[in-house]
């Protein structure tokens, strides 16, 4: 699994531009579920079809969109100027490398001479220096997408990459997918692009699946670094079964599920309740008539840094825990 999340984490894919991520996740699990399609906003949905009237109609989904940058406009002495896509902080970008859909690789500067110097830069303080010596010969232009470029690294159980959010939600899917040898359930798994930018993808999936539950795979923070957010969640805990974030209440249904299936399977588990950010659950939930959901969360340190950190027995742990739920009956 660790090879295939590399990849994952290490290709270009800001909201709105998946088109890699995505070709590489459907050369990972062609010919595994019954079929695979795409929908008109971009996400990829596999479906493995319903093996007993009396199973459920399940929707997981992991995005395949990572944050990034766009440039507004290049400057007079060809520095590309730029705005976020999604949730970019300028303290973690200052000498930060981007790479653009061409494989262009710039890296990013910041106005020394600001008004107060002293203080964390705004983004409009920020530039990406993509080695141009005049605006004739700089290689992007406005509207250029770029993503963060960094290579995936271990550090015994952790391992550290950009877009963990949410490539390992993807890694545990596809893994899912390839593991799960019965099922009385209809599965579909969506990768779901646009996250970042406002849960788009999940939304309209949702909408057009019209399933009886959901089910999102995603990161979350953790409150085991110093002087860092106070909650229940640890690298290491196992994984995380939400029971709200800012964006949603978690269906009690859906997370004395994933509890009682984790209990039962002797899987490592621990609650979640995230102060800032939500997941495409929040989406699923009310789309078309509503939707009992709820998520899976992978602990993860330095979230939306090009840095992000997180245990691979939590990311096992999440596998397991999809497992045990698809692989028996559902009563919600």
């Amino acid at each position: 699994m660790k090879p295939l999340l590399k990849k994952l984490v290490e290709a270009y894919g800001p909201s709105g531009y998946e088109g890699q991520v995505r070709d590489l996740i459907r050369a990972e699990i062609r010919n595994i579920p019954d079929y695979i399609t795409m929908d008109p906003l971009g996400n990829l949905i596999a479906v493995v079809k319903k093996k007993a009237k009396s199973g459920k109609k399940v929707m997981l989904s992991a995005h395949m969109d990572e944050i990034g940058v766009m440039v507004s406009h290049i400057d007079e002495r060809s520095y590309a100027r730029f705005q976020n896509i999604g949730g970019v902080f300028p303290l973690h970008c200052v000498g930060s490398r981007v790479r653009f859909a061409d494989g262009t690789v710039g890296v990013i500067g910041v106005d020394e001479k600001r008004d107060d110097a002293t203080k964390i830069p705004a983004l409009s303080d920020l530039f990406i220096d993509v080695g141009a010596t005049s605006k004739d010969d700089c290689p992007v232009k406005v509207g250029d997408a770029a993503g963060f470029y960094r290579p995936m690294e271990e550090l015994g159980h952790r391992l550290i990459a950009k877009s963990m959010d949410d490539r390992v939600g993807a890694a545990i899917l596809i893994e899912t997918l390839r593991a799960l040898k019965s099922t009385p359930h209809e599965v579909a798994f969506v990768f779901s692009v646009q996250e970042e930018v406002g849960l788009r993808g999940a939304g309209t999936a949702a909408f057009g699946l019209d399933a009886d539950l959901g089910i999102a795979v995603d990161v979350t923070r953790t409150g085991d670094t110093p002087n860092g957010l106070k909650m229940a969640v640890e690298l290491g805990g196992g994984a995380a079964i939400k029971v709200r974030d800012s964006g949603m209440i978690a269906d009690p249904r859906i997370k004395d599920l994933l509890v009682q299936r984790a209990q039962e399977a002797r899987i490592k588990t621990q609650l979640e309740i995230l102060e800032r950010g939500s997941t495409d659950a929040a989406a699923m939930q009310i789309a078309r008539g509503g939707l009992p959901a709820g998520c899976i969360s992978i602990p993860t340190r330095y979230l939306h840094s090009p840095s992000e950190m997180v245990d691979f027995r939590d990311v096992q742990a999440c596998v397991n825990l999809l497992l045990a739920v698809l692989q028996r009956p559902i009563e919600i």
